[in-house]
């Protein structure tokens, strides 16, 4: 077991004021386009800022950001796209998924672009190649869709007398399809039904879970989503009610109530984007900038949730793991 990493604050959480650029006409303004809610969201753009920071861009001081979030809208990405580059930003940072980007990209080719995705950017439509992306975009790619067949996997090994597992997934999500289509290939070679339900807002909750339970359905997969960040204490909550460990995709929902994540530090992804843009502001080009992959996935289980479902998980497996919440 380690230390909890923690980002410091770097000013204030939540809400980012609107850029009054005829104050400050001299500094730089990024524009922050994500497809989530600001609230749930403030330690991954706390991270973003970080990476600024240490790199000498202090938002009021010698930069202003301009944040954009679709609440869960993804269809509302390509409107705030080209509300930025109305406000003529000098950099977009387009994070959360690859929607932003694409949303960003379609926008401008003029106006640097650093996305954050969890897709393959190649396959998604965001850069030609990973060493050297060329045109306006660059960024990082955790590529935790290209690990979920080895997160259900684990799950699998950790609750091996389950049959039947339940896939949470955001249908509104551009990578939906392709993220079901996949997961089912995983499900059949592992010899398990996959039943997928649909939830893109907390108030569809009740009805998924009451969908599992009349499946059969004995764990629940919680596939990547960004928007799932705002609620993810909820689906917790619910699969601890229902007796349902849980695969989520990011340490904080552990820390939430979930009991296991496999995947990159999103810390640490946002941080690099923070990083990217003061590079770029400093001059450098997104085309010479080649896309950031993770070295390293991290396997946390809550311990304290294990006890309260009554699940006994294998030495074997609980070795295996980099983290035990205890």
């Amino acid at each position: 077991m380690r230390r909890r990493e923690f980002i410091g604050l770097l000013g204030g959480a939540a809400a980012w004021p609107l850029t009054a650029q005829a104050q400050q006409p001299t500094m730089a303004v990024i524009g922050y386009l994500s497809p989530a809610s600001a609230g749930p969201n403030a330690y991954v753009a706390n991270a973003f800022r970080r990476g600024l920071a240490d790199n000498g861009y202090i938002e009021g001081r010698s930069v202003a950001i301009e944040a954009r979030w679709a609440e869960g809208h993804y269809d509302r990405l390509s409107e705030l796209a080209a509300d930025l580059v109305r406000r003529r930003v000098t950099v977009i940072a387009a994070v959360g998924s690859s929607a932003p980007g694409l949303a960003a990209k379609a926008a401008t080719s003029a106006i640097p672009i650093v996305f954050q995705t969890g897709g393959d950017p190649v396959s998604d439509g965001l850069v030609a190649r990973l060493n050297r992306p060329g045109g306006n975009i660059t960024g990082v790619s955790r590529m935790n869709v290209a690990i979920d067949p080895k997160r259900l996997e684990l799950l699998h090994e950790a609750v091996p007398k389950v049959a039947v597992i339940a896939c949470l997934i955001n249908p509104n999500s551009p990578r939906a399809e392709g993220q079901i289509q996949q997961l089912q290939a995983s499900a059949r070679s592992l010899g398990l039904k996959l039943e997928i339900l649909n939830a893109s807002a907390e108030r569809d909750l009740d009805s998924a879970f009451a969908a599992m339970v009349k499946a059969g359905a004995t764990a629940l997969f919680v596939a990547s989503d960004p928007s799932y960040t705002a609620f993810q204490d909820q689906i917790a909550l619910r699969a601890v009610r229902h007796g349902m460990p849980t695969m989520f995709a990011t340490r904080a929902s552990v820390e939430a109530g979930g009991l296991m994540s496999y995947d990159s530090s999103i810390t640490d992804s946002y941080r690099q984007v923070g990083i990217y843009v003061a590079r770029i502001l400093k001059g450098e080009r997104p085309a010479d900038l080649p896309v950031l992959q993770p070295t390293k996935y991290e396997l946390v289980i809550n311990l304290k949730i294990a006890k309260v479902l009554g699940l006994t998980i294998s030495e074997a497996f609980l070795l295996r793991a980099d983290e035990l919440i205890e």
